[in-house]
């Protein structure tokens, strides 16, 4: 199966860059909520009567991923670049 290589480099690059924008996110619904968001520990954050606390911090912490998937993305975009250059 043969895919269109500008769908294919956008996946590539939506994946490596999903965590850093999670991380992104987290900053941004902390900030405008006014909570208090740091890697040091889970503090709270009242969202609608619920706490999002918990998961904010996961979200934040999860950017640290990006040092491992956008270099990963950099090289499936570097292998499916080869592959297109040889298979033609």
């Amino acid at each position: 199966m043969h895919f269109k290589p500008w769908l294919v480099y956008l996946v590539i690059g939506f994946l490596g860059l999903v965590p850093l924008l999670m991380a992104m996110l987290a900053g941004a619904v902390a900030n405008c909520t006014k909570c208090q968001l740091s890697e040091a520990g889970v503090g709270p954050c009242v969202i609608a009567g619920k706490d999002v606390g918990k998961m904010l911090y996961a979200m934040f912490v999860s950017g640290w991923f990006s040092l491992i998937t956008l270099p990963a993305a950099l090289l499936a975009t570097l292998i499916y670049s080869v592959y297109l250059l040889v298979g033609r």
